[in-house]
């Protein structure tokens, strides 16, 4: 590891350590003694339906007989998500109002500019879930493998062109990360949401795309689309026979979706450690992973200061890969 590198993870590491340390310091003591005594709320900052919506629910509804109390999910959409987590971030520090961002909340910093820090205004409780992606290709490309991706592009740099679905999504960055670690040139086309991304692909339009796993595993078992390898540090349940980008021979390639569990910043520790403890719980349930698995997500957990690390990480990364792909909000 070079030093460079080892003051850089220093230095996230300070800053989650500094944020964890501001959050867990303030806060009204009162809240503490008889948390929860009515009921709490998730704020989901989407509309119903889709991962975010789906984890958030899932989780209340194991909370709620944890705490005793009512968890309900209230769905705020607007603004690109930021509608919700405004809302939440205002709202009282006392652990009645929750929010579950949607999970551009570590790239949406590096391309607007937002109503509140999600660094400094947010509490982390726990980590919920992570979606990897799935590196899917239409059948006419004569690649079967990473390498065999990569050397296509490499003999004809430009010519190789891959989906996304919308500007600064997870999965347009996740193709302009692949281009910057295996040196290639795949040129980036825009849609508007994953479904006319995979339509396209699926008609040979475009000839690679980094999906969600739920959106394309049917085609690939049909035999539509070929899958040439997932995105996270582990192989997908889902599709246990596709090898992940890393052990493809791209090291340390690992691109994740990832749903998290924050309060209000200023949100007392007790509090916090009471989520948190009965959301790690919740979320070690077999049933609950199971459940996750046939929506794609892998179910996790964290400690709070585990995701504020996370997120500043996440920022920085996301940040410099849109700075060098020169990439600017539509």
């Amino acid at each position: 590891m070079t030093a460079r590198r080892t003051s850089r993870r220093t230095w996230i590491g300070a800053v989650a350590a500094a944020v964890a340390l501001g959050w867990a310091a303030t806060g009204p003591a009162s809240a503490q003694g008889s948390y929860p005594d009515r009921p709490i709320r998730i704020v989901v900052p989407v509309a119903p339906g889709g991962g975010t919506d789906f984890v958030a629910r899932l989780l209340a509804e194991k909370l709620a007989p944890a705490l005793g109390q009512p968890v309900l999910v209230d769905n705020r959409p607007g603004g690109s998500g930021n509608v919700g987590v405004r809302q939440v971030v205002e709202a009282a520090a006392d652990g009645y109002t929750l929010v579950m961002p949607i999970t551009s909340l570590p790239i949406s910093p590096s391309l607007q500019k937002l109503p509140f820090n999600p660094v400094k205004d947010l509490a982390p409780i726990t980590l919920a879930g992570n979606l990897p992606l799935v590196l899917v290709v239409h059948p006419s490309l004569p690649a079967t493998s990473v390498r065999e991706v990569i050397a296509l592009a490499k003999a004809k740099p430009r010519t190789l062109n891959f989906a996304n679905s919308g500007v600064g999504t997870t999965a347009h960055l996740a193709g302009e990360l692949f281009n910057r670690m295996a040196g290639v040139e795949m040129v980036s086309v825009n849609y508007k949401g994953g479904g006319p991304a995979v339509t396209d692909l699926l008609g040979g339009h475009v000839q690679l795309y980094f999906s969600t796993i739920p959106s394309v595993i049917q085609h690939v078992k049909a035999g539509k689309l070929r899958a040439i390898a997932v995105t996270g540090r582990q192989r997908s349940s889902e599709m246990p026979e596709v090898p992940t980008v890393i052990e493809s021979g791209l090291r340390d390639f690992e691109v994740t979706s990832w749903f998290g569990l924050f309060a209000p910043a200023g949100t007392p520790r007790a509090v916090i450690d009471r989520l948190n403890r009965e959301a790690v719980a919740a979320l070690a349930l077999p049933d609950v992973k199971q459940k996750m698995a046939g929506h794609g997500v892998e179910a996790a957990s964290s400690t709070p200061e585990a995701l504020a690390q996370l997120l500043v990480s996440e920022i920085e990364r996301w940040g410099k890969v849109i700075r060098e792909a020169g990439i600017k909000a539509e």
